[in-house]
């Protein structure tokens, strides 16, 4: 080997040693940060004329596990939509409260059926009466609120698809801008590994919205397609189109065309889990705002139609003539079955029972269609009450099992679903929870290992050390021919 060659071979040492060194400073600086993907320096041997003439640094790749990528970010999907599920479920089972605690469903019919018992006993104590009117308030009121919240939930639920619509378009926008500055950067033959980072990041954020399969293309270019087999980005990003209601009321439903679906560059496509775009958290918003809720509604509805039937009945109040509503109304009116949706939210005690309403506690004793007091002592009607409050009937409507059950055992039923559903959406969370760390793991297994980077940097010092050596040697050799 000629002493030019040598110092070509050691010029190319000390280029590729230095390379290595950004590597390993690049690689320690972002130990921590999240996206990043390590670096590893490619080099090959490079010959001229059949001779070696040093080290040819061919670039810099990422170090990624494209199968473990592609399933951590199914998990996270799985994950985000369970979440949402869980999150609702428990949620709701916390307002409908555990039986005998302060402010539940069942604690409140339980406190209204012994108000009623207490007023039976002594029908002529106002303060007995006040006390039931109080208890039917009480129970009236919580269903009220009950089903305000449900109407939120949905309201909420519908807000946050179009949040997630918007965070979804922009991100598309953004990978695929990064699509084109990545092949800019590589046709200058510059590093683009840096912008395939933030690619990284900005895919991640669309998988946790929408389940996605990320496809290599040529360039280091990528595509993007759902798991129901949406293509979001092919060539040019898709553009997801969704419209938010604003407010969102019992009767307002996906199929009368009140509430939007998703379109795909104009083209409508099925929303929720079993849609094109479901799986994710976008997906769980949609199940929340078109079915978990309105199922949740629905079964209040029926405890409250259950509810103001019991009282309706002249057999219960003789003074109320067929038609008329009874204790509970539906604000005013009588039970109208056709109207049952939303119920749960105008359920209201009669007025002609209410003393700031113009009525008086007397008729809860003598009736509420009584024109004038009767005997004090009569008990009657305050019996009648207790029994059809306590008696099992089979609900008119929802979802319940068939079997007949007093209000406090329907309250029961409602509460016992909750529970179920509510443990049935932990174990899915759990699940998908578990696997989605474990993928993690796998993923940070191949992410920057400071101890490894630190040996790198020895054997970059003892490389650096050994080609300038070489360059110190061609030197002595060149000085004493120079002195020859």
């Amino acid at each position: 080997m000629s002493i030019s060659g040598a110092l070509s071979n050691a010029l190319s040492g000390l280029t590729a040693v230095s390379r290595a060194a950004e590597v390993v400073a690049s690689n320690t600086a972002n130990a921590l940060t999240e996206g990043y993907a390590r670096r590893e320096l490619s080099l090959s041997s490079r010959s001229l004329g059949g001779t070696g003439a040093g080290v040819w640094v061919d670039g810099v790749s990422r170090v990624v596990d494209r199968v473990v990528l592609a399933d951590r970010r199914l998990a996270t999907a799985e994950a985000e939509n369970a979440s949402v599920r869980r999150d609702f479920l428990a949620g709701f089972e916390a307002l409908l409260g555990n039986p005998g605690e302060p402010g539940s469903l069942s604690a409140n019919v339980a406190g209204f059926e012994a108000a009623l018992i207490e007023a039976a006993s002594r029908p002529d104590s106002e303060a007995r009466l006040a006390s039931v009117l109080v208890a039917a308030e009480r129970l009236s009121g919580q269903i009220n609120s009950l089903s305000a919240s449900l109407l939120q939930t949905r309201t909420d639920a519908d807000r946050s698809i179009g949040q997630q619509v918007q965070s979804l378009n922009a991100a598309l926008a953004q990978i695929d801008r990064l699509n084109a500055e990545i092949l800019a950067q590589r046709a200058a033959g510059r590093d683009a590994t840096a912008l395939m980072d933030q690619r990284q990041r900005a895919v991640d954020t669309v998988a946790a919205i929408v389940p996605v399969r990320e496809v290599a293309r040529e360039n280091e270019q990528i595509s993007l397609y759902t798991t129901g087999g949406a293509i979001l980005l092919e060539g040019n990003a898709a553009v997801i189109g969704f419209t938010p209601a604003g407010i969102v009321t019992p009767d307002m439903t996906l199929g009368s065309g009140a509430l939007s679906g998703l379109s795909i560059n104009g083209m409508a496509v099925p929303p929720g889990d079993d849609g094109l775009l479901g799986g994710g958290s976008l997906g769980a918003a949609f199940a929340l705002r078109d079915v978990l809720v309105p199922a949740a509604q629905t079964q209040l509805d029926a405890f409250a139609r259950d509810l103001i039937s019991r009282f309706e009945s002249p057999a219960v109040d003789p003074t109320l003539a067929p038609g008329e509503p009874g204790l509970f109304t539906d604000r005013g009116n009588p039970l109208d079955p056709a109207e049952e949706l939303g119920l749960a939210g105008r359920i209201a005690v009669n007025a002609l029972a209410d003393p700031a309403r113009g009525g008086a506690l007397w008729r809860l004793r003598d009736g509420l269609g009584a024109t004038a007091q009767g005997a004090v002592g009569n008990s009657g009607v305050l019996t009648a009450l207790v029994d059809a409050l306590t008696r099992g009937q089979v609900p008119a409507s929802g979802n319940f099992i068939g079997a007949q059950r007093s209000a406090s055992g329907l309250a029961a039923d409602i509460l016992s679903q909750a529970s179920s559903a509510r443990q049935s959406a932990e174990a899915g969370q759990a699940f998908a929870s578990a696997r989605q760390d474990a993928l993690r793991q796998l993923q940070l297994a191949d992410g920057v290992d400071t101890d490894h980077e630190m040996q790198m940097l020895l054997q970059i010092e003892q490389a650096f050390a050994a080609n300038a050596r070489v360059m110190g040697t061609v030197d002595e050799l060149i000085k004493q021919l120079l002195a020859i």
